[in-house]
């Protein structure tokens, strides 16, 4: 494996952050002007960095996050990808022309409308994705010219850190970014700051909802999370449903906001699909995560996997049947499958964020998607189906930002848009929406 930093990084104080704001703020005209040529140079140069230090990169988010190696890289792949997109959306950003000849009274006059940076932006990430995620915030920001405060997971400072010199080395203004470590306090200071106007955050509902309710003015995207669903037809791919949701329930111990917690399957076909996702999850491998075969690592501290053993032990205490588990060792929690649980209990209504997913037989596909259309949450659901039916009426009436067809919640392209309705929180990602995001469009009206 390769060698990673071992310099600590300094956590900045609330009074260096506030500064570092405000001065922050007073270069987006600046950063607003860097021509779409400069944008894309600086994007193209961190992806190629990313690539060349992919296995540098890799090394660092397993050390710092416990991440699996493999999937360490495919993170660092996929942010490589991300950057890569931005460089190619940078130059493409235009407005639009508008002819305003609609009566005799607007003859003569048109419209261009272009879009701005709302101004400096503040971005505050979670633990399990320390690149990709923040390159789904930074790679936008540069790529339409706005400065950014980048306040990363405490567990990672050192990932985002290298990132931020990545970021330097490639040609952006070091006036027009900050990358640092800070207090749960401190950011909140700063989701309360006037420098800002567009707070961008990923983690828990609960801290999600409280930054927009202090952030004042902002403009505010807010990634959050939920409790990601599949339903299983009577006419799917048994194989191939049950193969994926059993890799989207555990890869990197279930800490991703779409990996796959509830599995409803149409009872026609429920004890075929019951015995292959079995199969499937006993056959992930469980251990250190910087071997290369591992699957299921601990969890990212004890805290957390309290949490998701005390779930599971209430799942079962009102009627839920362990199918596959056993007890928790510290900060591991072995892979969990846990067949009818209560209605009302943590598994089916929260979101884990750890190894356990909840099996459930439905008598139709209707009845799981109503299922899915109750819930608190709206980030994506999977589909497993051939009927076109189905699919459009799922698309049409179960809020969910993502429905994904013949394969898990656990799929994203970094090109497309990523977010939630209700619970899992307002706005999208994804490289050109999030350019809107944090943009507002700017008209301009000519009379001849």
């Amino acid at each position: 494996m390769a060698q990673v930093a071992e310099a600590p990084v300094r956590e900045m104080s609330t009074e260096e952050a506030l500064a570092a704001a405000r001065r922050l703020a007073a270069r987006v005209p600046d950063a607003a002007k860097a021509p779409s040529h400069l944008r894309a140079k600086v994007l193209a140069g961190v992806a190629e960095r990313l690539k060349a230090e992919r296995e540098v990169f890799a090394a660092l988010i397993c050390e710092e996050v416990g991440k699996p190696i493999k999937e360490a890289r495919r993170e660092v792949d996929r942010a490589a990808f991300t950057f890569a997109w931005a460089a190619g959306e940078a130059p493409r950003w235009g407005g639009e022309w508008l002819p305003l000849d609609f009566d005799a009274s607007t003859e003569g006059r048109m419209a261009f409308v272009r879009r701005a940076p709302r101004g400096a932006c503040l971005f505050i990430c979670p633990f399990n994705f320390p690149l990709n995620l923040v390159a789904h915030k930074v790679a936008p920001a540069i790529a339409v010219g706005a400065p950014f405060f980048l306040k990363p997971a405490p567990q990672a400072p050192k990932t985002a850190a290298k990132l931020a010199q990545a970021i330097l080395d490639a040609g952006w203004p070091k006036d027009w970014f900050v990358a640092a470590p800070c207090s749960n306090e401190t950011a909140e200071a700063l989701a309360k700051d006037a420098s800002f106007r567009v707070l961008s955050f990923t983690g828990s509902a609960k801290v999600g909802w409280h930054l927009k309710a202090v952030c004042g003015e902002k403009h505010a995207v807010l990634e959050l999370g939920g409790n990601a669903a599949v339903v299983v037809a009577a006419d799917a791919d048994l194989p191939w449903a049950a193969a994926r949701s059993a890799w989207g329930a555990f890869y990197y111990s279930g800490q991703v906001c779409i990996s796959v917690q509830r599995v409803m399957v149409e009872e026609a076909v429920y004890d075929k699909f019951k015995d292959l996702f079995l199969k499937n999850a006993r056959e992930l491998v469980a251990g250190d995560p910087k071997d290369e075969k591992t699957d299921v690592a601990p969890l990212i501290d004890q805290r957390a996997a309290e949490r998701v053993d005390a779930w599971i032990q209430e799942a079962a205490a009102g009627g839920g049947k362990v199918l596959l588990g056993g007890p928790r060792k510290d900060c591991f929690v072995p892979a969990t499958i846990v067949e009818n649980p209560p209605k009302a209990c943590k598994l089916t209504c929260e979101e884990a964020f750890g190894p356990v997913v909840t099996l459930e037989k439905v008598p139709d596909v209707e009845t799981a998607l109503a299922s899915i259309a109750a819930g608190q949450y709206g980030l994506q659901a999977g589909l497993f189906t051939k009927d076109l039916g189905s699919v459009l009426s799922a698309w049409a009436d179960v809020p969910v930002g993502g429905l994904i067809v013949n394969d898990i919640p656990s799929f994203r392209s970094d090109a497309m848009p990523y977010g939630g309705s209700k619970g899992s929180g307002i706005g999208r990602e994804g490289v050109r929406w999030a350019m809107e995001e944090f943009t507002e469009p700017r008209t301009l009206v000519v009379k001849a």
